[in-house]
Order: structure tokens, then sequence, then C-alpha cells
């Protein structure tokens, strides 16, 4: 007996449940553009000297604005998170009252312009380390964010050797300025060689000319004498 293997198409979604999917994936899309923001600048590290004093930046952007905002800085110590300082912000205008756990900190962001930035004074190398600016909106149903920043502490800055890079920028030039040079050595001559080219074909046709009015050819210069007449 044969047997018939009947294929069965899986289910494939009408146009009703692709307009919601559509629909779903553009609420998620501007859900996702109003969502807050911590930034920590593009360069999220620091080298800093040893006793000195540094800046660890924040900055926060919300599109549906903000409402007792909460934020903290926490500090990884050995894998464990200790907290910095923490404030709730009730509005983007007011000047949040800030709560410091840790020695040498200083809140110097004070809300202006969206700023939570932290200073740090007179660190040692106990304060190297990764840096956790984090906050929660509560508009955005207690989602968290968070941006990274790390302090590199170290005993004096180190000097980079910019021999290689002067070299480098030196070969550069340098080819630069030969290519340049050849190219205008190159469009000279042929400028000269056209010009004498040019020369040499007015020589030829005055020669021609020349030799035309010697020869007493016709259609040269030669003063033509009339046929006498006969008496």
């Amino acid at each position: 007996m044969e047997v018939l293997s009947v294929g069965v198409d899986p289910p494939r979604l009408g146009p009703p449940y692709a307009a919601t999917g559509l629909i779903f994936s553009l609420l998620l899309g501007v859900w996702s553009a109003q969502a807050l923001e911590m930034f920590v600048g593009k360069i999220p590290f620091l080298e800093a000297v040893n006793g000195s004093t540094v800046l660890l930046p924040c900055t926060y952007a919300s599109c549906i604005g903000i409402e007792n905002l909460y934020f903290n800085w926490q500090f990884n110590e050995n894998g464990t998170m200790q907290k910095v300082c923490e404030s709730l912000i009730e509005s983007e205008e007011s000047v949040p009252h800030v709560s410091i756990y840790r020695e040498r900190v200083e809140f110097v962001g004070k809300n202006h312009n969206n700023n939570v930035s932290i200073l740090l004074w007179n660190i040692t190398f106990d304060d190297a380390g990764q840096y956790t600016c984090f906050g929660r909106n509560p508009k955005e149903k207690g989602r968290n964010h968070s941006a990274i920043f790390t302090l590199i502490v170290v005993d004096e800055v180190r000097v980079v050797d910019k021999t290689l890079t002067i070299i480098i920028a030196s070969a550069v030039g340098g080819a630069i300025a030969f290519l340049m040079g050849f190219m205008l050595l190159k469009n000279l001559t042929l400028f000269i060689l056209s010009k004498l080219e040019e020369k040499n074909k007015e020589c030829l046709v005055t020669s021609s000319g020349i030799d035309n009015t010697e020869n007493g050819l016709s259609g040269s210069k030669a003063d033509s004498k009339p046929t006498p007449k006969k008496k």
C-alpha cells in the first residue's frame, strides 16, 4: 500500500495581525525614544594623578520630562556596589538635596541643564575603578537606566612619545610636497613644449611663404609684371 504524505502549511498572519504588529513596533519605538537616558560624555574614562581633584560627569535626558527622578552614583569596590550619593529631583527646574555617603565627594551638578555630576577631591589609588551614574524616572513605570565612568589613578601623567608621529607626519608631508612639485613641473614642461610646438609651426609656415616668393610661384607675394604689348 502506498502511503501518501500530506503537507500542512503553517498558518500565516493575515492583514489584521500584520497591522497589529506594525502598530506595536511603532509604539515600542516611540516609547524607546521617550525613555530616560544617562550620559557620562563621549569619553567614559579619565586618567588622573594621585592627589588631584577630578570631575565625574553625568547628565540625563527624557523626552517626556521627569517627576521625582531618583538618581545616585555608585562605586564598584571589588565587585560590591557602594553608594556614593543619591537624591530625588522633583522637576527639571528644582535643585536636589543630595545625600553623600563617601568622603571627599561633592555634588556640583545642581541639576543645571540636567547635570548630576560629582567632584572627587584629593583622589587616591583606592578611588580608582568604575563609577555608575544611575537614574529611574517614575513616569516610565520603574525602568532603570545607567552609564559607567572609569577613573584611572596614576603616579604621574605619562608623557606620550611623539617621535614616531612626527616622523610619519614629516614623511607624509614630504611625499605630498614632492607630488605637488612633480605635478607642477610636469604641467610647466607640457606648457613649454606646447609653446615650442606652436613656434615651430609658425616658423614652418613663414619659411614656406618665403620660398614660394623667391621662386615666383603662383599664389606667392612676388610682384607680377604685366605682359608687354606688341607695337
